[in-house]
């Protein structure tokens, strides 16, 4: 049976052939969908979790226990899964263990273009690189085995065009592949000091092993096209490069890249006049293959930075560039990413980006956007988390200076704060900070497409769980000064944050309204009976033109350049009456839909 499948859908589909039994992740582009389509196949518990680094110490428990797993995770989520991965790579494996890295060159939506393969090197494990939904199939069925024969987690790259783009996969059977008992084995799985260098030792032996798989695995292969220019590529790359040179050149595709074939790569390249590297981002395979005294052409020609694409390469290498046709600027008008009409977010950054008094370190998610106009209300990020943290960190240098014109806001949302904010705010009270943070709760992780944490009610089953209490977990972690708000509120919006900044040590302030795009669950309906059910409209009469209403920022808010006038797009509009409340001239009515 033959389906069209994007690498992610692939990724799923192989994991349930080869029998996984448990799968976990954090949600993170380019990798959510993992996760979502394997929790589609009933033979294997799938969950999400809190946060990357609890979902690999989850995947290596399930391991130990002696089943296949899997765990995946965007490339910066990995940083969290670090701690971890390095010493499950001593323990080992019983059953099975594979780590999904999905890497993203251009930074289309994160905040950083690391290469992960850096940290096969690093916490030396092995690694396959699929370059198409196929290869993404067959490699992690390969990869179980690979596992077990060789006693170590294997880390699996992917990057955003092999997660999200489609080709034709072959469907198998699921292989049931047997449950391996638990033994109790302190010298494997405890890495004491003691134990720690028989296991490093052993390590190092299978990756000397692993040398000669990755010399005889079909995925590192010879197209011989009888050319004397050949091409070494990994990943996507390899098809990039193939659309630049067809059967012009020969190429050695390599699909299983930690340890490197150097044997083939060897015979390979000695009858080559010239050889190319093609590989995204780092020159990990060039450093190495130049190491060897091998002569190729890499990042001195190619792009060291974003996509490796065609059109990139017959530039970098030819010069040649592609001709598209130029839009008209008239006729184009700028779109900035901002909040959605409706979005819970838009009044806390609306009242924060009035005041001067404060310095706002953000975190990732939608509120990210505050930093942009009308609101440009936010001064730095870091990575999930960090904006309790990092922000912790500011204020106690504004202290340590004698610079009281300042105070700190950290800013965060519901999953960001299960992530990685709780033990921040540990910090925060532990330290007597004097900080305000604030906390949005829109009732779901919104950015990476509406997955549940552990404070909407539901697991990734759709299966109700119990519900955390983010007021509940804020208090006990030593915090008293704490409210829960209706963010639509403007008033108050702001005498609670007023209150926060007020206040003597550390406070917290919480929001709490649904995201606009939610799924309403039967609890949602019941806590917000009356959200998005009314229309605003404008007073055209009464408006006077002032424009004040557009600092909100919401798209759905129009303004007519000819009469002067505001006026709101009905089919954007869902009565959250923020722009209400902003107008000086009460010239903005609700209606019920």
């Amino acid at each position: 049976m033959k389906k069209l499948l994007t690498g992610n859908e692939a990724i799923a589909r192989g994991a349930w052939e080869a029998g996984v039994k448990f799968a976990t992740a954090y949600p993170g582009t380019p990798s959510t969908e993992i996760l979502e389509n394997v929790a589609l196949y009933h033979d294997i518990v799938s969950e999400w979790a809190p946060n990357e680094k609890v979902a690999l110490e989850a995947a290596a428990g399930a391991s130990i226990g002696g089943i296949r797993t899997l765990c995946a995770m965007k490339h910066v989520g990995v940083n969290v899964a670090a701690d971890p991965l390095f010493t499950f790579a001593y323990l080992g494996v019983n059953g099975g263990a594979v780590l999904v890295t999905a890497d993203e060159p251009g930074m289309h939506s994160s905040q950083n273009e690391q290469d992960n393969r850096n940290y096969a090197r690093h916490a030396k494990v092995c690694l396959f690189e699929p370059s198409d939904s196929q290869e993404a199939k067959d490699m992690i069925k390969e990869a179980y085995d690979v596992s077990e024969k060789y006693d170590m987690p294997v880390l699996f790259r992917m990057t955003t065009r092999v997660c999200h783009s489609k080709s034709t996969v072959e469907c198998m059977d699921r292989v049931e592949v047997p449950d391996k008992p638990y033994e109790k084995n302190i010298r494997k799985y405890c890495p004491l000091p003691a134990f720690a260098k028989g296991m490093q030792v052993k390590l190092a032996d299978n990756l000397k092993r692993l040398e000669l798989y990755s010399n005889t695995t079909p995925f590192n292969y010879i197209e011989d096209n009888g050319s004397d220019i050949g091409v070494i590529g990994s990943g996507v790359a390899y098809r990039y490069a193939k659309e630049v040179f067809g059967n012009t050149v020969s190429y050695l595709k390599i699909g299983f890249s930690y340890p490197l074939p150097m044997e083939k790569i060897r015979n390979f390249s000695k009858d080559k006049k010239t050889l190319y590297i093609f590989e995204e981002n780092d020159p990990i395979m060039e450093k190495e293959i130049k190491a060897a005294g091998i002569v190729c052409i890499g990042k001195e020609k190619l792009p060291s930075m974003g996509e490796l694409t065609p059109d990139r390469i017959r530039e970098a290498l030819f010069g040649e560039k592609v001709s598209t046709i130029q839009p008209n600027p008239e006729m184009v008008l700028p779109r900035p990413p901002t909040f959605c009409a409706g979005c819970p977010h838009r009044g806390v950054f609306y009242d924060l980006g009035k005041r001067k008094d404060v310095m706002i370190f953000s975190d990732i998610g939608c509120y990210s956007l505050g930093l942009m106009p009308p609101y440009n209300a936010s001064d730095a990020m870091i990575c999930m988390g960090a904006s309790i943290s990092a922000g912790h960190g500011v204020q106690k240098a504004f202290d340590i200076k004698g610079d009281t014109s300042k105070k700190v806001v950290s800013i965060l949302g519901d999953s960001t704060f299960f992530h990685s904010g709780i033990t921040g705010l540990m910090d925060v009270t532990y330290n007597k900070s004097n900080t305000l943070t604030i906390i949005l709760d829109n009732r779901i992780t919104g950015m990476t497409g509406h997955q549940q944490n552990p404070g909407t009610g539901y697991d990734l089953k759709g299966e109700a769980s119990p519900v955390l209490d983010i007021q509940a977990i804020v208090t006990a972690c030593g915090v008293t000064n704490v409210r829960t708000i209706d963010p639509n509120n403007l008033k108050d919006v702001n005498d609670t944050i007023t209150w926060g900044l007020e206040t003597e040590g550390p406070a917290v302030v919480i929001t709490r309204w649904p995201c606009v795009l939610k799924k309403f669950s039967s609890q949602d309906k019941d806590e917000f009976p009356k959200a998005f059910k009314n229309l605003c409209t404008v007073n055209v009469d009464t408006c006077v033109g002032c424009k004040k209403c557009l600092k909100s920022g919401c798209p759905a808010l129009a303004f007519d350049r000819v009469n002067k006038k505001s006026g709101i797009l009905k089919e954007l509009c869902v009565g959250c009456g923020v722009c209400a409340q902003i107008c000086p001239k009460q010239a903005i009515e609700a209606e019920v839909r």
